[in-house]
């Protein structure tokens, strides 16, 4: 490709709303262009990159057996009825009705479509294992679209599903595509962990993410560093304390504590650490008859030391709160501790309320917690002594840097990641409730067993950025850089040779299959390096007509300060050689 002939159009700066690297790189190298909140133009560079990725995953679900399909991105609501998926999935699934009144929805992922595929043509035990997949856009209405394509509203995203006769199969099945992912993201040049997650509202009980490693990450990823132990921050599990809760030290005391209504505060004004400090967070669940009313509400009262904070999702697995749970009014507060939040503690409750307590303050002895009186805290509390032991003792907490490691190996240490990638095991949830059936060796009808796929196809350019830039502008990896190789000739219309010399070596190139672009535009040096630079090229040859002369060519890799001379005679060899050719 020669860029006389190229679509470029790149920017000194980036609009208003791009607040993080990749967004406000992506829109200067005119990769992307907005078209709405959250929805955006693939230009011509950007697609390039887009379509490298999509390669690399194709040949590896080629590799891995998996077989490619298309199915639409409006799709009847029928089928996510019969899982209740439609009415489940919240308002970031767009529903939409046809002409006829017909409600539909704009895919944001294809569970219920491909399980009604193979619940039609899957008779017999001897038609598994199948794994299909597509390349396809989705749509999910975020209700705060933001950062480009890291969290955009239309996407293009590599959806797998994998259908097996029995959970063993599956789980072969599941680990397959999980190796297929690793090769993938090898092959992508970025670093990036594999942790160990929660399955979310896609369901099932074993499950991993893809997280490309970026300090602009979302994501707290969870891993000791001595060990392979990997996880994100919702599964990584907080083990109990190894020491034993000690004995009583200090009386129980009403103590004063005028307009402190944070264990930091308390912590500061009493001089004791915020780790003998308790926080108490206020839960309610509610019982609904048949018609939908609410016929019971109770009231959940959570403990957890003062220097940590709880994990929502490990509380929506709590027996008794794994229906579903909200924060409390402050009615419902008032009612059962008759005190504001701030000062509120497990003792002298106008009301019982179940009562959940995280493992590390469990562990606690001579801590404080409110007095469910303003300005007031109670001092030198004790389990047994002062108050019963809870109702439940549960890890409800994230886990912090210096913890211990789940596997007895270390300690855990935190740093961001941009999920790119997540694989599921789902075994019949979506089988079950889409009667999927197939007859095994004795003629018996069984569930089929399924495991799910994803990959982030647009947001990983973005990933990749957030993970590979400087002040000049992006920098590819080389297997989706949207060229792997710039020849910038200087002023080629001046000089025959430089045009010359330019062209054999981009000739040679194409000849040995390398993706190269020749940049014959007569623009000054300094502005087509700065786009070039921009851009994210990762090898760059510049010919002038005094280098030439001299039998001398310069190159230089994106992440090099400066660039170096070569041989112009060896240049093709050279860079045969950078390349790995």
């Amino acid at each position: 490709m020669k860029a006389s002939q190229f679509f470029i159009s790149t920017f000194k700066e980036a609009p208003v709303d791009a607040v993080i690297s990749s967004h406000q790189l992506m829109m200067r190298a005119g990769l992307i262009k907005k078209l709405g909140a959250g929805i955006y133009n693939y230009m011509p560079m950007g697609l390039r990159v887009i379509r490298k990725v999509e390669a690399i995953v194709r040949e590896e679900m080629t590799r891995a057996g998996a077989i490619e399909m298309s199915m639409p991105v409006i799709q009847p609501a029928e089928l996510w009825q019969e899982t209740g998926r439609f009415e489940s999935m919240g308002p970031e699934m767009l529903r939409i009705q046809d002409r006829h009144g017909r409600d539909f929805v704009v895919q944001p992922t294809s569970e219920e479509v491909v399980t009604d595929v193979m619940r039609q043509d899957i008779r017999s035990y001897k038609q598994l294992p199948k794994n299909l997949y597509q390349i396809q856009t989705k749509f999910r209405d975020e209700r705060r679209p933001r950062f480009g394509l890291m969290r955009g509203r239309e996407f293009i995203m590599k959806d797998a599903y994998s259908f097996d006769r029995d959970p063993a199969a599956a789980k072969a099945s599941y680990q397959n595509m999980a190796q297929a992912y690793r090769r993938i993201f090898d092959r992508f040049g970025l670093t990036y962990r594999a942790v160990a997650a929660d399955s979310g509202a896609i369901g099932g009980d074993l499950s991993e993410e893809f997280q490309v490693i970026a300090a602009t990450g979302e994501d707290a990823i969870v891993y000791c560093p001595t060990s392979d132990y990997a996880a994100n921050m919702e599964k990584a599990e907080a083990l109990a304390p190894l020491a034993l809760r000690r004995e009583a030290l200090q009386s129980l005391a009403k103590t004063p504590t005028p307009g402190k209504a944070t264990c930091a505060d308390v912590a500061e004004l009493l001089g004791i650490p915020l780790q003998t400090t308790v926080k108490s967070l206020v839960l309610a669940t509610e019982q609904t008859n048949a018609a939908g009313e609410i016929v019971k509400t109770q009231v959940w009262l959570l403990m957890l030391r003062g220097d940590h904070s709880m994990n929502e999702i490990k509380v929506s697995k709590v027996p008794g709160l794994d229906t579903g749970f909200r924060f409390a009014t402050l009615a419902e507060i008032d009612d059962h501790f008759g005190c504001e939040p701030g000062y509120l503690g497990p003792l002298s409750l106008k009301k019982p309320v179940k009562l959940v307590v995280d493992r590390e303050a469990a562990a606690l002895a001579d801590w404080v917690c409110g007095a469910n009186e303003a300005d007031f805290h109670m001092t030198g509390v004790n389990w047994a002594r002062d108050l019963p032991e809870p109702d439940l003792i549960a890890d409800i907490r994230n886990v912090v840097a210096g913890d211990l490691s789940p596997d007895g190996k270390g300690v855990l240490a935190i740093e961001r990641g941009i999920e790119v990638g997540h694989v599921f095991y789902l075994g019949t949830k979506y089988s079950r409730a889409m009667n999927a059936t197939f007859l095994d060796e004795n003629g018996k009808p069984q569930f089929l067993e399924m495991g799910c796929y994803g990959i982030g196809i647009t947001r990983l350019p973005a990933a990749a950025i957030e993970q590979n830039h400087d002040e000049r502008g992006i920098i590819w990896p080389d297997a989706i850089a949207p060229f792997t190789v710039v020849i910038c000739c200087i002023s080629p219309d001046r000089f025959p040779d430089v045009k010359m010399a330019g062209d054999k070596l981009y000739e040679a190139l194409l000849a040995a299959g390398v993706d190269v672009i020749l940049d014959d535009r007569n623009e000054r040096p300094g502005a087509m390096f700065a786009d070039w630079e921009l851009i994210g090229v990762p090898h760059r040859i510049t010919i002038g007509d005094r280098g030439l002369k001299e039998g001398q060519l310069e190159y230089q890799h994106r992440r090099d300060t400066a660039s170096s001379k070569i041989e112009a005679a060896g240049a093709f060899d050279f860079l045969k050689e950078k390349l790995g050719l």
